[in-house]
């Protein structure tokens, strides 16, 4: 039975039927890629109508926006009593990194089918591009929680854009843990492990006074850059 009744999207019946769509939506990336999942083909398995589909999400992209907006919102959900009492950075940044891996452990064997279009330059599936901003600042935004109650000593124009920095590194990761085949990702958890201490020192070395105008010539490519 197919149901043509449209719920506003800000009714609870209309969140209800957002989230039923997002959850079919993954099952179908899961089970025939991303290319061959269509929106008629989500609607039918959710047991709703095309238009119903298409008032919550006016294309896959869309729906795929979302999935990476629920991901974040679980993770800073995960890490906020992780990060509620300040603390030496290398901690809270570890706590972080190791909580974004788990939150996204249960979609390990479907992310790789993003892949292949999140790459591609131009792409609304990119990380970096406008459509995926919301998800971005987000995930950003735990990064700069890290960063904000760090106890441990920061330069100071290094803070300003080391939660953007951070959230490189954590791309890096994810796209390390996307290809990762170890039983339960357990080398992207090795990485997290070994890659925090570095950070941390990198962190420490960009305050001694030899290497401050190495550290701000540095941060002037990045900002160029960005």
């Amino acid at each position: 039975m197919v149901s043509t009744v449209v719920e506003p999207a800000t009714s609870e019946r209309g969140e209800q039927t957002k989230k039923l769509i997002v959850r079919t939506a993954i099952q179908l990336f899961r089970d025939q890629g991303y290319d061959k999942t269509t929106m008629r083909g989500i609607a039918q398995a959710a047991g709703l109508s095309v238009g119903n589909a298409y008032y919550y999400f006016p294309s896959k992209d869309h729906l795929v926006q979302e999935f990476y907006a629920t991901i974040q919102e679980d993770a800073a959900a995960a890490c906020a009593p992780l990060l509620a009492a300040p603390g030496p950075f290398d901690e809270r940044l570890r706590a972080a990194l190791t909580t974004m891996v788990e939150t996204m452990a249960p979609y390990h064997a479907f992310a790789g089918k993003f892949i292949k279009s999140a790459v591609e330059p131009g792409s609304p599936l990119s990380p970096f591009s406008a459509e995926s901003a919301p998800a971005r600042e987000r995930s950003i935004a735990i990064l700069r929680d890290v960063v904000e109650g760090a106890t441990t000593k920061i330069d100071p124009e290094l803070r300003a854009d080391l939660p953007e920095l951070l959230w490189l590194c954590q791309m890096g990761i994810t796209l390390y843990w996307v290809h990762d085949s170890s039983p339960d990702q357990a080398k992207t958890n090795l990485l997290v492990e070994r890659a925090v201490p570095l950070i941390d020192r990198l962190v420490g070395l960009a305050r001694m006074p030899g290497l401050r105008s190495i550290n701000r010539e540095a941060l002037k490519l990045y900002r160029t850059l960005r």
